[in-house]
């Protein structure tokens, strides 16, 4: 398999572009790769995502994905390469969706940033469209959608204590933190572009936190393209990417985050053009039926999950703001950041019409 086939990736852009020969020399100094083959080492990019720059490399048989921080100032404690790390370490052992990390690297000069390197999972990420050599037909688009609420419910199943992931992460007042954490990246990554609505959002997250004791493994970010289906049939979700936000905490959250990303054909036209995506294809679960199956198969209750839904959606929209701070300081030249603004805005209308403010 050469890299420069695989679906998904391109050159690397310009403004990503890192020392080959610096890693190359680290890798064979780690022995993650021999020396004596080291001549055909070759790196392409994965250009979809907005957050941590992730590239796959090979060097003959050899393959493995490289995950280092985005450019530009980074918001406290985001974008720990090292934690990721560690957290896949403890996790993959007991969760093998997980991928296995190999190496992490806090050596500035190679890179100028810590980074590391973990397995190439192969699959298909399915993102705004079905893949092009699967038949689409709406039962293999609802079969899809119940394998990505099944790998959420296997994931939150994973016993804490075998892992040994109780240090990575603080329940105890799990839900209160994050929306005072999302509240306060939005106040401090703010543009001061006006965002109608925000202020009676966040003032509703903050007086309906529901009163919760209930934690597991969570990956924070969880999401259809952020899941790797089998390449032939879809069959089977066979890996989960981007670790970064994973910790311990309420599993309904992790529920949320997907519910925010999880478009419907009969959402409005701004979301849906923000936010495009597969799940709006004919087939795929509504929605209710995500939550349903979620219930039914975890066997948790889902009575507060709209609240669980506009923090989701706050979120995101604090997410996407931080990245247009970044593009509006000249941090990237990336183009898709240009418009995140009015991309607040839609998110935060949305959140604001969900919460019934």
């Amino acid at each position: 398999m050469n890299i420069h086939d695989i679906p998904g990736t391109i050159a690397v852009r310009s403004e990503d572009a890192f020392d080959t020969e610096a890693v190359r020399a680290y890798l064979v100094r780690e022995k993650l790769i021999p020396s004596d083959q080291s001549a055909n080492f070759e790196v392409v990019q994965f250009p979809t995502g907005a957050s941590n720059l992730t590239y796959l490399l090979q060097c003959g048989s050899w393959m493995a994905v490289l995950r280092r921080p985005p450019h530009g100032p980074l918001p406290p404690r985001a974008h720990d390469m090292k934690r990721e790390s560690a957290f896949l370490a403890r996790l993959h052992p007991h969760f093998p969706k997980a991928p296995q990390p190999y190496a992490f690297c806090e050596d500035t000069t190679i890179m100028g940033v810590p980074f590391f390197l973990m397995e190439y999972r192969k699959g298909i990420c399915i993102d705004t469209a079905f893949p092009s050599h699967v038949p689409f037909t709406p039962e293999k688009a609802r079969a899809v959608g119940e394998q990505a609420v099944h790998a959420l419910v296997e994931l939150h199943n994973v016993d804490i204590a075998e892992t040994g992931l109780h240090t990575f992460g603080h329940p105890d007042g799990f839900l209160r933190r994050q929306v005072e954490g999302w509240m306060e990246r939005f106040r401090r990554s703010s543009t001061g572009e006006s965002v109608p609505g925000a202020d009676a959002l966040m003032t509703w997250l903050a007086r309906n936190i529901p009163d919760t004791h209930n934690h597991t493994v969570i990956h924070n970010d969880f999401k259809l393209n952020n899941l790797l289906f089998e390449s032939n049939s879809l069959a089977e979700v066979v890996g989960i990417v981007d670790w970064e936000m994973a910790t311990i905490g309420d599993p309904l959250f992790d529920l949320g985050v997907m519910l925010s990303y999880w478009v419907e054909a009969s959402d409005p036209e701004p979301l849906r053009s923000l936010l495009p995506s597969a799940t709006a294809l004919p087939g795929f679960l509504r929605r209710d039926e995500v939550v349903h199956i979620y219930a039914r198969t975890s066997g948790r209750s889902v009575d507060h999950v709209n609240f669980y839904y506009v923090l989701g959606t706050f979120k995101l929209a604090v997410i996407v703001q931080q990245i247009y701070v970044r593009y509006k300081m000249g941090k990237t030249t990336d183009s898709r950041f240009a418009h995140f603004g009015d991309a607040v805005r839609t998110l935060i209308e949305h959140a604001v019409y969900t919460a019934g403010v």
